[in-house]
């Protein structure tokens, strides 16, 4: 059941609580609080889920209310914020030392944008300060962050899946020796350029299991290319990683060369130690609301 502690309405129902009026506003409807009482505990809290809904079913909370005595009245149709863009008035109570940057605002559930459009029309200042913080409180440093202080994984749930791409680079550095010895295949362990590939597309399909709040996505394509540099004693690895999914396959890129450069360290470490790896970068990203974007060469 969800409630709002700055709403200062305990698990009995005694009172509306949010979810319940925003599930009243989406059908157009009126509940008194003797209509609201009169209504068993399960019924009063089967409306407050149907108003946490990111859809209201407006059927089920007119038959639900429907029972209410006295009966529910009819009044016009509140809309709802839009995820998209934040409504002035919200701006204009919060004010400047209460920021609610754009992208966590379109990350906020339904009933937390209503949840705040309602404070915000009523700026009790302790209120709405209370509202805020326990809406977005640390939210507004980074969508990772709970509004309470720790992590979490940002839901993408309501974003459409598309196709996205994204091109990430490795390179290794070595010495002269340890170079040929690459190029001759004569290296103690093997087919170091065949082994590190293998790591590289094995470690793109597990990004999720070592990256903590990245999302577990099924790759449909993923490759490893290598590229030797004999005037510099190196090579650069370039990892690509394609996806249909709700978010980006940018980590996955950057895992696949990274694990591939240091497959290649650990193939020729008996031959070189001194091995240094990196940059180690994102080169280019398609798909997604942020569309295509491309490192900048410098000259």
């Amino acid at each position: 059941m969800q409630l709002f502690e700055f709403d200062e309405i305990g698990p009995d129902l005694k009172l509306l609580p949010i979810a319940a009026c925003r599930a009243l506003d989406a059908v157009g409807l009126k509940l008194s609080r003797d209509g609201f009482l009169s209504l068993t505990f399960e019924q009063r809290s089967e409306l407050v889920r149907l108003g946490a809904l990111t859809e209201i079913e407006v059927e089920a909370v007119r038959k639900l209310t429907a029972m209410a005595r006295p009966a529910p009245t009819s009044t016009e149709r509140a809309l709802e914020p839009a995820p998209h863009l934040i409504p002035a008035g919200i701006v204009e109570a919060l004010g400047p030392q209460r920021s609610v940057p754009l992208k966590v605002w379109q990350e906020l559930e339904p009933l937390e944008r209503y949840a705040l459009m309602k404070a915000c029309k009523q700026p009790h200042e302790p209120r709405l300060s209370r509202a805020y913080d326990e809406i977005i409180g640390a939210r507004q440093l980074s969508t990772h962050l709970r509004a309470q202080g720790g992590v979490q994984m940002v839901s993408v749930t309501k974003k459409e899946a598309h196709e996205r791409t994204a091109v990430a680079s490795s390179r290794v550095m070595m010495s002269a020796d340890c170079f040929k010895r690459l190029t001759q295949e004569s290296a103690p362990k093997g087919d170091v350029l065949a082994t590190a590939r293998i790591a590289g597309l094995m470690a793109t399909k597990r990004t999720a299991e070592l990256i903590p709040l990245c999302h577990p996505l099924a790759l449909t394509h993923a490759d490893i290319d290598f590229e030797l540099k004999p005037e510099s004693h190196s090579v650069t690895v370039r990892c690509s990683t394609t996806v249909i999914a709700r978010t980006g396959v940018e980590m996955e890129a950057m895992m696949g060369a990274s694990i591939a450069a240091l497959t290649i360290y650990d193939m020729l470490k008996s031959i070189d130690r001194s091995m240094t790896i990196g940059p180690t970068e994102l080169l280019e990203k398609h798909g997604g609301r942020t569309g295509s974007w491309h490192k900048e060469v410098t000259p």
